[in-house]
């Protein structure tokens, strides 16, 4: 167990940032990240390039990533996007069956189900707040973010987890707008998936995927190659391709040059207090809202509408990073931001959003 940073500790490891509020679009790298990634690039410039320790740094990954959400490194697969997941996800769905999903929910999660239709397979869509009581027994699987992408709003995992429960639906779950500000746990879900590059603030290109014991079986490893195997350096050959024994099964060959500074930026993660990050976040995003005239909510992602742009505008100049999604304008706040932030935010926009 690594002995966790207080926020100021936690602040210096980021970049100082002032009017940065997207980490719901990616988020800042550490300064261990930046020099692990130009390290990579010094030792491939060199010819000095390891694969084998590179595998090494995967198995970091694994093994960190199971820790912050709570299961163990066999329950997690490795990958690079997390639409590649779900198509693996896909592949547990009965011919006839039906997935239910979000209304606007991120394409990356919903777009493969909807490739379906040759085997009968049907999607529906439901809004977030009644997905639970939409489940029925036609319901094979529901697929939904926790964190809604374009809204910010954050579902009630909960009762919905019951109602799939209650049919004896799959779950699947997208943490990728949650993991890093809200403190979750994968062992509540069949499956989860999470992109790293927002939230945990690692390179573009690391994805991981949880599935519990007794349901990998149901899942086929579509994307299977060499690094499928428990010994993937013993599995690089036809005629010897065996599977993992655990999710490691649905691994992609890793994307090299960024593992490096996933391995950095979830080791930094590691040693946050996902309490402490929850807090300090949703402080700044109430304290956002507040200024703003929007009620109080319980995301780190503040959207109100903006359909013509006009607010995001008016925070691009004022040199305020933001976001526009579906009609909305877009903040988040984390663990580098601070009460300035919100200053900046409130003195863009006085107080017309919403």
């Amino acid at each position: 167990m690594h002995e966790q940073m207080t926020l100021p500790e936690i602040q210096r490891q980021y970049p100082s940032a002032p009017g940065y509020l997207s980490a719901c679009t990616a988020g800042l790298p550490a300064a261990a990240t930046v020099e692990a990634l130009r390290s990579f690039a010094d030792q491939w410039a060199m010819g000095a390039l390891d694969p084998r320790r590179i595998s090494a740094q995967v198995e970091r990954c694994r093994a960190l990533f199971g820790d912050l959400v709570g299961v163990a490194p066999d329950r997690v697969a490795v990958g690079s996007q997390a639409s590649q997941f779900a198509s693996v996800v896909a592949t547990a769905v009965p011919d006839g069956g039906e997935v239910l999903c979000v209304a606007g929910d991120f394409a990356s999660l919903t777009h493969p189900f909807e490739q379906l239709g040759r085997r009968g397979v049907r999607v529906r869509y439901a809004e977030l707040d009644e997905l639970a009581s939409a489940i029925d027994s036609r319901t094979s699987l529901v697929a939904w973010s926790h964190v809604q992408s374009a809204s910010g709003a954050v579902s009630d995992a909960r009762a919905i987890g019951a109602a799939a429960r209650a049919v004896g639906a799959i779950t699947c779950v997208d943490l990728t707008q949650a993991v890093g500000w809200l403190p979750v746990d994968a062992g509540d879900f069949d499956i989860t998936i999470c992109h790293a590059y927002k939230w945990l603030s690692a390179p573009r290109g690391s994805a991981f995927m949880t599935v519990r014991a007794g349901v990998q079986e149901r899942l086929t490893p579509l994307a299977a190659g060499w690094y499928s195997a428990d010994d993937p350096w013993d599995s690089c050959y036809a005629g010897r391709t065996p599977l993992a024994a655990g999710a490691g099964r649905f691994d992609l060959s890793p994307a090299w040059p960024v593992i490096p500074g996933t391995v950095a930026a979830l080791e930094i993660v590691s040693r946050i207090d996902p309490r402490l990050a929850h807090a300090h976040a949703l402080e700044l995003a109430n304290a956002a809202r507040s200024e703003l005239g929007l009620e109080p909510g319980d995301s780190a992602i503040v959207t109100w509408p903006d359909r013509d742009g006009a607010d995001l505008a008016a925070m691009s100049r004022a040199g305020i990073v933001a976001s526009g999604r579906a009609g909305n304008a877009r903040v988040a706040f984390h663990l580098w931001n601070t009460r300035d932030d919100v200053t900046r935010l409130r003195d863009a926009l006085g107080r017309s959003a919403g």
